[in-house]
């Protein structure tokens, strides 16, 4: 197979740049078994995503709040009963000492003089208590400390007296008759209490406060009443401070969880990120639309080449297909996806021409092939040869760099056909042209023949009528004289019979035995088949029926088959074996004439008895078209195969001759 430059067959369509793909479909999610599909309002999925953030952080803030809540009210609770203690132990401490100065009263006799100079009196005063009474058992004040006639600045009568609310710690004097009995009352100073006992540190964390039943501040580290907003703790000072409670308010104050900074970034984290989620909606349709337009425009691309009727593949540099349109892939008979990403050689190539097929694949490659066009054949998937004409093309990507070859192919498979049956109609006009002249040429041969032989045939019945009174000639002579006569007739009724075949005439049929017409046209061939040493055998049954048939013209068959048979095996080794044999088949018998020669070489009937085709280098190639003609005239019909064993085997059939069978003897007369 050569290529072929054809301009005539150039697509009008522009080779695209780049192959045009498919439209991929939407993608899709897999989530907890079913599948979603990916709508444009996925940009909001960050900011959905950013929200559930927030409200975990939110969660996770407020649960802080509670536990810190809770961390300060158990810290507070720990300090108040810390507290309580520190003081409830700090007034045990002061009434035991007041007790002891009751036992000092008790045990020795006390004037009111030696009561104001008592050391315990006097270091009591200095360290906590206000004042000391010392009342008798009528109720009367026996001894008061300090002394109220006093200047009101005496450092004394100022020591521990701080204002505010005071407090009292009493103790009992039991009566003697010595000695009369009463009650030590000594008043101390609720701020100076709290003022001592309470350690900095806690003085620092809390506002401290004692308060009575009535919610009425009876001495405070702080001025102001509480504020609604702190958290506070009560624990009541009884039996020690009976209607008294002491309070904490802690000065630290658990912020909101939705005032703290991790809110406040958080805040503007969801707002920044709510603008970009805009700004990214926006992004999203314009893309959305553009791949929108995309879509469109792919869609009508690929419907474009798909309704196109020339092929259109695309291949990288180093031939990998990339790219096939519908219609190409229906060229050859395969699916789109099952021909790209194939390298050569490809699966429609030729098998035995896949050597020229590689060839030309390398120059198309190396860029070399015609601008024009060149002609190829592939094979269809089916297996039916496919003639189609490529135009390559340079690929390039849209910065203007070749990145493979895109090629046009026409399927020129239905033209070619064309051209052959053109070229077929115009050998046959040729053929039916020079069978006319063949047969004008025949007419006028037998029309001059026919009076020669008729002459041939009147001297020779002349000279037998002459010559047969005669007793002195040799029987020899007269019986080729006799001889030479029947062939002159004979060959006067050959003349006749072809020429009347020749003008259209019907042939003149009548029952005849085909044995009978076998064995008289071998007889005609017996110099041949004894020059060329082959063995004529004939085998038939004498009961086969007769035929209807012109039997001159039936002869001629049998003589041109058998010496078609004779010619093929005179080139070929001996033993030359021909056998011409007829069986009855239905309502036909049937002749065939085999040999053992080289048979058909694989060439079909229908050329074989096409008109001036000939295997030999002298034959006109008119032998068996006139036998098939004289065959089908007598509604026969005649072909060839290989014989079984080796050798070729004509046959043809001819009807059988029904006695009771109407329209025979008035066709005949007509």
């Amino acid at each position: 197979m050569t290529d072929k430059s054809n301009n005539a067959f150039a697509p009008s369509v522009r080779v695209p740049q780049r192959p045009a793909m498919a439209v991929p479909p939407r993608p899709r999610l897999q989530l907890w078994g079913s599948r979603l599909a990916l709508m444009p309002s996925m940009w909001a999925w960050p900011l959905v995503l950013s929200l559930l953030l927030v409200g975990g952080v939110m969660v996770w803030l407020r649960a802080k709040e509670v536990a810190d809540l809770e961390s300060q009210r158990a810290d507070m609770i720990s300090d108040a009963l810390s507290l309580e203690a520190q003081i409830t132990s700090r007034l045990d401490d002061e009434t035991g000492k007041l007790r002891a100065l009751a036992n000092e009263i008790e045990s020795h006799t006390m004037t009111q003089d030696a009561f104001s100079r008592h050391a315990l009196v006097l270091d009591g005063l200095r360290r906590f208590w206000v004042s000391l009474t010392w009342l008798g058992d009528d109720g009367r004040i026996m001894a008061h400390l300090p002394d109220d006639t006093l200047p009101a600045r005496d450092a004394l009568r100022n020591s521990s007296d701080e204002g505010g609310m005071a407090g009292h710690l009493s103790v009992s004097l039991p009566g003697r008759a010595d000695h009369p009995g009463g009650m030590l009352v000594a008043r101390y100073s609720a701020a100076a209490l709290l003022r001592q006992k309470v350690p900095w540190w806690l003085a620092s964390k809390y506002d401290i406060r004692l308060v009575d039943e009535s919610d009425e501040v009876i001495a405070a580290t702080v001025d102001g009443p509480r504020r609604a907003v702190q958290a506070w703790y009560r624990v009541s000072m009884a039996p020690t401070l009976p209607n008294a409670w002491l309070e904490l308010s802690s000065r630290e104050r658990i912020t909101p969880w939705w005032r703290t900074m991790p809110m406040a970034l958080m805040g503007g984290f969801v707002l920044l990120l709510g603008v970009a989620s805009f700004m990214l909606r926006r992004q999203m349709q314009s893309v959305s639309r553009a791949e929108e337009a995309w879509r469109t425009e792919a869609a009508w691309r690929s419907a474009m080449e798909d309704s196109l009727a020339v092929g259109i593949r695309a291949r990288d540099l180093q031939g990998r297909l990339v790219y096939v349109n519908k219609t190409m892939a229906d060229m050859v008979g395969y699916q789109p996806d099952e021909l790209i990403g194939l390298m050569p050689p490809m699966p429609y190539w030729v098998p035995h021409e896949l050597d020229q097929s590689m060839r030309r694949h390398l120059r198309n490659m190396a860029g070399k092939a015609p601008r024009e066009g060149y002609e190829s054949r592939w094979q269809h998937r089916d297996g039916r040869l496919v003639e189609v004409m490529v135009f390559e093309a340079p690929l390039v990507d849209a910065k203007g760099v070749q990145i493979g070859w895109m090629a046009s192919v026409l399927n020129v498979t239905e033209r070619k056909r064309m051209e052959e049956r053109e070229r077929k109609q115009l050998e046959t006009m040729a053929h039916h042209a020079r069978l006319t002249m063949l047969g004008e040429v025949a007419s006028t041969l037998a029309h001059e023949l026919n009076q020669p032989l008729t002459a041939i045939a009147s001297y020779n019945a002349g000279l037998l009528n002459a010559l047969g009174p005669r007793d002195d000639l040799d029987p020899q002579v007269m019986k080729a004289l006799q001889t030479m006569g029947e062939q002159a007739r004979h060959a006067g009724r050959i003349v006749m019979r072809i020429r009347e075949f020749l003008t259209r005439r019907e042939p003149q049929r009548e029952p005849c035995r085909i044995m009978d017409v076998i064995e008289s046209g071998a007889g005609l061939l017996k110099r041949d088949l004894s020059r060329h040493q082959v063995r004529l055998d004939i085998h038939g049954d004498d009961t086969l029926p007769a035929v209807w048939a012109d039997p001159v013209l039936i002869e001629q068959v049998v003589v041109n088959l058998v010496r078609n048979a004779c010619d093929a095996l005179a080139a070929g080794p001996a033993p030359r074996h021909i056998q011409v044999s007829a069986t009855q088949s239905g309502g036909f018998v049937r002749v065939s004439v085999t040999d053992n020669g080289p048979g058909l070489h694989g060439q079909d009937s229908e050329r074989l008895f096409a008109p001036f085709y000939s295997t030999k280098s002298e034959g006109m190639g008119m032998g068996l078209a006139i036998c098939r003609s004289i065959i089908e005239l007598h509604y026969g019909a005649l072909d060839a195969s290989d014989a079984p064993e080796g050798g070729a085997t004509f046959s043809f059939s001819l009807p059988i001759h029904h006695e009771d069978e109407p329209g025979k003897d008035a066709g005949e007369s007509s």
